[in-house]
Order: structure tokens, then sequence, then C-alpha cells
């Protein structure tokens, strides 16, 4: 887990693609073709307040469950949660699992009072990746 200091506010999906591709980028190689989950809480001013890596999974899956997602979430007392996870293959295209996991998160979040406010599929380039809030997939 990192805890921020400094704090950052995120207004864009583009401003957290930039802080996780570099956390992605510093795992050795063989850890950069797994899946990761992460989830990223934020105040209620959008400041990061810490990313939490939930799941490493493997080359093409991670499992994810609403209790490991919003555990730190509850304990930290967030306003909002974004959730991030990477695509090894380069496609930041969003497969099924993906959009059901995210319907499933976000009805979780509701019931906890944690407004998901997106979640986002990143490449190992940062000018590559998917906003399920940019393409309005998040009911």
């Amino acid at each position: 887990m990192v805890v921020f200091k400094k704090r950052k506010a995120i207004h864009f999906p583009k401003d957290i693609v930039e802080v996780m591709v570099r956390i992605l980028n510093r795992e050795d190689e063989i850890d950069r073709k797994k899946e990761h989950f992460w989830t990223v809480g934020l105040d209620s001013k959008n400041c990061i307040v810490y990313i939490e890596l939930v799941s490493l999974g493997t080359l093409t899956t991670s499992i994810v469950h609403p209790r490991e997602t919003f555990r730190l979430a509850i304990m930290k007392g967030v306003a909002r949660l974004m959730m991030i996870h990477n695509h090894p293959s380069g496609d930041s295209s969003p497969s099924k699992n993906d959009i059901d996991l995210t319907k499933k998160m976000v009805k979780a979040g509701k019931i906890l009072g944690i407004e998901v406010l997106d979640h986002i599929i990143i490449t190992e380039r940062e000018d590559k990746f998917f906003s399920f809030k940019e393409h309005k997939m998040l009911d």
C-alpha cells in the first residue's frame, strides 16, 4: 500500500493513468506480464489517500472480490474509490468479465456508501487506456 502525504488531486482519468503506469513499469519484467488490480482511495476533494494492490494475478486474469476491494476504503474512511487494472496484452478494451466486475463493484460501493468514481484499464503505455466513466459504463 502506498499512502500519500502530499495530496495529488485526480480530475481526469489521465491523471491517475500517469501514476499507475509508472507504478506498473517499476515492476520486474515477469510481474509486468501479470494482471494487477489496484484500488485508489480518494477523499471528498478527489485527492489520493492511498493506492493498494488488491490482487496480482496471471497473464489473463486476477481474482477480485468486493470484500478485499473495499476493505481498506472502509478502514481509511475514504469518500470515493477508483479501480485500476492492467492488460498485459497491450489491448485496453474491456472484456465481458471486466464489465461484469465493474457492475458488481459499483453496486457494492452504493451499498457501502463509497462511490466508485471509475474503473480504468491500463497498459504499459500512458496513451493506451480505457476509462469506464469516459465510456459511460458505470451504471
